[in-house]
């Protein structure tokens, strides 16, 4: 079981753990970065954060729930935002606190980086979840 922790002593963060500790024996699922494609490959919300925060977040759920996971067992994530204007990077966090990914809550990063690898786009998420034991 993950154990997280908000550090006494350290800011508060808004909605994340400074820290999330696995137990010996779990396993891990290490998803690769979560992008703004729908099923055929179509960039959705071209300039939009938000849209394509909501189709990351989506599509996010969809390999979680591939690996047994839901939102509620991620324990890390890193959130990157291609834009250099903190503005940008604040309307990107809220939809994500908004979703599923504050239960927990779990650790996170959130990076204004220069680009992403598909043309358009302006997020991409990666996540560690701890896979719930089998039944």
């Amino acid at each position: 079981m993950a154990h997280r922790m908000t550090v006494p002593g350290l800011f508060p963060p808004p909605d994340y753990a400074h820290t999330a500790v696995v137990e010996t024996g779990r396993r891990l699922a290490f998803l690769a970065g979560s992008v703004p494609l729908d099923q055929d490959g179509k960039l959705v919300g071209p300039d939009d954060f938000v849209a394509q925060t909501e189709q990351v977040l989506a599509n996010l759920e969809s390999a979680l729930a591939a690996v047994g996971c839901g939102p509620g067992d991620v324990v890390a994530t890193t959130v990157s935002v291609a834009t250099s204007d903190p503005a940008d990077l604040s309307r990107v966090w809220e939809v994500v606190r908004a979703g599923g990914l504050r239960t927990g809550p779990h650790t996170s990063t959130l990076l204004g980086v220069a680009c992403l690898g598909y043309t358009g786009q302006l997020v991409e998420i990666t996540a560690v979840a701890e896979v719930p034991p089998e039944l």
